[in-house]
Parts: C-alpha cells; structure tokens; sequence
C-alpha cells in the first residue's frame, strides 16, 4: 500500500520536472515564446519545495499538537 511518505518522496521530483516538461512542451510546439516559457521551469522547482517546506513545517507540527 502506498503510505503519505512514499507519496510525497514520488510528488517532489514530478513536480520538480513538471516544469521543465511544460517549458519544452511549449518551447517544441510553437505556441509560446522563450519569454513565456522561461518562467515555467523555475515554478516546477519552486513547487517541490514548497512541497517540503510544507511536509517539513506543517505536517509533523500539526500531528504533535492534535496527539497523534
């Protein structure tokens, strides 16, 4: 079975690529130009670590006040 853990270390890298992979999209299709796209790959990376930060911060603190 696939616990929040494993989840979460198999989001961060998709999420981490995610960017990069609708950079290029856009970049091979013609529908965008590098200005456009140029913003995308950051967002993937910037997504993965919020993605940690919030596994980090709110999770584990969220679980020791409720008592579980």
């Amino acid at each position: 079975m696939l616990d929040r853990p494993d989840a979460v270390l198999t989001l961060i890298p998709l999420l981490a690529v995610s960017g990069l992979l609708v950079r290029t999209l856009i970049g091979v299709t013609g529908f965008g130009t590098g200005l456009l796209a140029a913003p995308l790959a950051i967002a993937g990376y910037l997504a993965a670590l919020a993605l940690v930060f919030v596994e980090l911060l709110a999770w584990p603190v969220a679980a020791r006040i409720g008592g579980s």
